[in-house]
């Protein structure tokens, strides 16, 4: 049970509401004292509390996503595999992405004393539904400026998967190659079979992960990690 205190202190914290402006202590600080709140991001200084998720909008997406990224996680010891992960980027900027890949030893970011994660991880996923999703704008923005050097958003409504891949400070869309496969340029190996994707098709993504997995960059990238 709490303290009289504690349970006073709790009730006079403001609750997080989407659309409110803090900065990221206070945000951190009425994130704490809601502990049944699932999600909750902070992008340029505004408040995202994230609704009730649709399965076929979010949930299997997700979970197909994270299929993916978990095999090549189990094949290449020494990258970071996390999803629904609070980074702490900046002073205005504490978003919470879907999914994310990074590279655990002289990677961009660290694991700080308090168990959060600080600084860029290489590569996000975001689950949207649509262009006109703030993973698209506000947040494109925030991953360009903090240095995440590929940045992957699924439009779930839209049909459609823009894979971006940092270069000169801008984001530069992949573009997939003749068989419709785009190929990670941080992570070797790393295949999406995005038209097996779109379709739901995850035993065709899973295979052709496997042929990236294969491949001679993905044993150097192996090489390189230990």
């Amino acid at each position: 049970m709490l303290s009289p205190d504690i349970t006073s202190e709790l009730l006079t914290i403001p609750p997080l509401e989407s659309g409110d402006r803090l900065t990221r202590y206070e945000f951190e600080r009425r994130y704490h004292a809601m502990p049944n709140l699932k999600k909750a991001e902070l992008i340029e200084g505004i408040v995202y509390v994230a609704s009730p998720l649709r399965i076929k909008s979010h949930g299997e997406p997700h979970a197909y996503i994270m299929a993916w990224l978990g095999v090549y996680k189990a094949a290449t010891p020494g990258v970071g595999l996390a999803d629904n992960t609070t980074v702490l980027l900046d002073a205005d900027n504490e978003p919470q992405p879907d999914a994310l890949l990074r590279i655990e030893i002289g990677g961009q970011s660290r694991i700080n004393q308090d168990d959060y994660l600080e600084g860029a991880p290489e590569l996000i996923v975001e689950i949207a539904a649509s262009s006109a999703a703030y993973d698209l704008h506000e947040k494109l923005k925030v991953y360009r400026r903090n240095q995440v050097q590929e940045y992957l958003v699924w439009q779930v409504y839209d049909h459609q998967f823009d894979w971006f891949r940092l270069q000169a400070g801008e984001y530069i869309r992949l573009e997939p190659n003749t068989n419709d496969v785009v190929t990670s340029q941080v992570f070797p190996g790393l295949w999406l079979a995005k038209s097996a994707l779109l379709s739901g098709d995850l035993a065709q993504v899973l295979a052709i992960l496997q042929q990236g997995l294969s491949t001679p960059e993905h044993q150097e990238f192996l090489q390189k990690l230990l």
